[in-house]
């Protein structure tokens, strides 16, 4: 018998500034560590006006961490160290395997005015730290939408939904990472492993992941789920979307500072030791 995961926490998104003046908001990060094992961090920057975003993030380096762009709305203008160069625009994904360094920029664009996505971070086991980096960017058009009899569509960007799987896989946490839209009073379930980390983020609308309908959630709320092999959805009113994510956990210590994740201090201090000697890229895996 599945047992449906209970509400855990809810967490809203609160505003902050990363970048080069980029205003956005956190749903999760550094202080959340490690409730959301495997996951680090997820950022929100849905935005209305040029001027909060047109910064944009600069020049700068990862390692250790994967992490995961997934627009809807707008251009980000990427360049990174091993090559790739390009647009991510509204529905693409852009999954970077930072692994033993990567230094790259993301420069978000409007398009018709508007802007908008949203910025995973994944951590990396300590075998896999120092992997080679690597970079898989999918376009809209190449992730499938299933969409149910209860008239619920989701975008599979990662994981299956009967039987259709999303395109970015052989990703060490084994992610599910689907966009999940509900229309008025509609019920979704989803099965999940009952090992893996699971959260939702509300992207619009209004529902309830407690069977109890004790806990009602809107934009920029985030739902962490207790253990359990599945989850309950309902949405109220005109509907509800939002991203469903769930992962393997690590249980490994966590060394974070800024866009390197190590497992120990003195991993920190050697990698941005190297990042200012000019060597950082000097590691093969």
């Amino acid at each position: 018998m599945k047992q449906v995961r209970t509400v855990e926490r809810i967490l809203t998104a609160y505003a902050t500034v990363e970048g080069a003046g980029v205003r956005l908001h956190r749903a999760f990060g550094y202080y959340e560590v490690p409730q959301f094992d495997p996951f680090l961090m997820l950022d929100d920057f849905r935005a209305q006006r040029p001027e909060d975003y047109l910064g944009g993030f600069p020049w700068h380096p990862h390692r250790g961490i994967e992490t995961v762009t997934y627009m809807l709305e707008g251009t980000i203008e990427h360049g990174d160290s091993i090559g790739n160069k390009g647009n991510i625009t509204a529905g693409d994904v852009q999954w970077m395997t930072a692994g033993s360094g990567v230094i790259h920029q993301e420069m978000p664009k409007p398009v018709n005015g508007r802007m908008g996505g949203f910025q995973l971070w994944v951590n990396l086991p300590k075998a896999q730290k120092m992997m080679m980096p690597r970079y898989q960017e999918i376009r809209s058009a190449n992730i499938p939408t299933v969409t149910t009899r209860q008239g619920v569509s989701i975008r599979v960007i990662s994981g299956t939904v009967k039987g259709v799987s999303g395109p970015v896989r052989n990703i060490i946490a084994d992610p599910l990472f689907l966009d999940i839209s509900l229309g008025p009073d509609g019920f979704f379930t989803h099965p999940i492993r009952d090992d893996h980390t699971a959260f939702a983020y509300i992207i619009g609308g209004e529902g309830t992941f407690d069977a109890e309908e004790g806990h009602r959630v809107h934009n920029r709320d985030l739902v962490l789920f207790s253990h359990g092999s599945s989850i309950w959805v309902r949405s109220f009113g005109k509907g509800m979307r939002f991203l469903l994510v769930a992962g393997k956990p690590i249980g490994e210590p966590v060394a974070w500072r800024g866009p390197i994740v190590m497992n120990t201090r003195e991993e920190l201090r050697r990698a941005f030791h190297e990042f200012e000697a000019g060597t950082f890229l000097d590691n093969d895996g």
